[in-house]
């Protein structure tokens, strides 16, 4: 009876690659690269006090009521509460099955082909939780393109006149994140906002987001709007028949590790189907390997109360920009 001993799938699972797994997978993450990583947390729940009530201040003697006469200001009150936002940590994982005969007949590292492709699904599995509640955990977060549209900050393609001023007017995305207190920092957009960002003209015809030159050679242009980096990820985390850009303050979003990305070789496992119960797969009668992998991930958008906006339900560091029907 023998087995694949763990001295003997070594090559599938280097240390080095296990370290710098997550900084790989937050590289193949558009939410990941923008959010800020709040330290790795210790239990499954972290308690966040978010600030729900601001103080006030007053003039002790403003002036006498009656002119003429002496009048002693008052000291009056004021208070401050706090209210529980939490981070709530849960699984994602995989399993990827390999039979033992590719294994042996393979001249090549397989784990360095698996890898970059399961990095690459990690990153869109998190971005589309976060961006559209995609098999997102019960217990998570309320979505981004759902909580901006709830809080009134939806703005439908061409709405306002031209797409220029549903990005840049006074009513457009970034308009309605300052409206809430918060200044824009990036933006992520769908592939084909690219070429709808190209074709916009000023009055006189011209490009407004012209390429830049360097001593006669043309160079890469870079996306910006309002002085604000624009990300168009190539995982296929965006779905643009739910938004088209999405534009917040980035770091009032944020994420946090319970448990870094971990591996287990599988070969005396079943695979079954989670729906019917039928066995989709016997590693041990069919000779196949299955690689293990599991992480431990949170993220909260604590949107605390600020001067801007007191009211929570119509404030949202995040705007988005989507078409009809969406």
């Amino acid at each position: 009876m023998s087995y694949i001993p763990r001295s003997g799938a070594e090559a599938l699972m280097p240390e080095e690659y296990q370290r710098e797994i997550i900084q790989n997978v937050a590289e193949q993450s558009a939410i990941m690269s923008l959010a800020y990583r709040a330290p790795d947390m210790s239990r499954a729940q972290r308690r966040l006090p978010i600030l729900s009530v601001l103080p006030t201040t007053y003039f002790t003697n403003p002036g006498p009521t009656n002119p003429g006469t002496d009048f002693l200001g008052w000291k009056k009150t004021t208070r401050m509460m706090w209210e529980n936002k939490y981070l709530e940590a849960e699984e994602l994982n995989v399993i990827v099955v390999i039979p033992e005969s590719v294994l042996d007949d393979a001249d090549y590292d397989i784990w360095a082909e698996v890898r970059p492709k399961l990095l690459e699904a990690y990153g869109l599995a998190f971005d589309q939780a976060v961006l559209y509640g995609v098999n997102a955990p019960a217990i998570w977060p309320t979505n981004i393109v759902a909580a901006a549209t709830a809080s009134g900050n939806f703005v439908t393609l061409n709405s306002l006149g031209d797409i220029y001023d549903d990005i840049m007017g006074e009513n457009g995305v970034i308009a309605k994140v300052e409206e809430d207190g918060y200044m824009v920092t990036g933006h992520v957009a769908a592939m084909s906002m690219r070429a709808k960002l190209r074709a916009l003209r000023d009055s006189t015809g011209n490009p407004i987001f012209k390429p830049l030159y360097k001593e006669g050679v043309q160079g890469a242009t870079r996306y910006e709007l309002d002085g604000e980096q624009v990300l168009f990820p190539r995982n296929g985390s965006i779905v643009p028949s739910k938004s088209l850009l999405i534009s917040g303050e980035w770091n009032k979003l944020m994420y946090a590790i319970r448990k870094d990305i971990t591996w287990k070789i599988l070969t005396e496992s079943v695979i079954q189907d989670p729906v019917t119960g039928e066995i989709v797969y016997n590693l041990a009668q069919q000779n196949m390997v299955g690689l293990r992998s599991c992480m431990r991930i949170a993220w909260q958008v604590p949107n605390p109360i600020n001067r801007i906006n007191s009211d929570e339900d119509s404030r949202y560091p995040f705007a988005v920009l989507g078409q009809a029907g969406s």
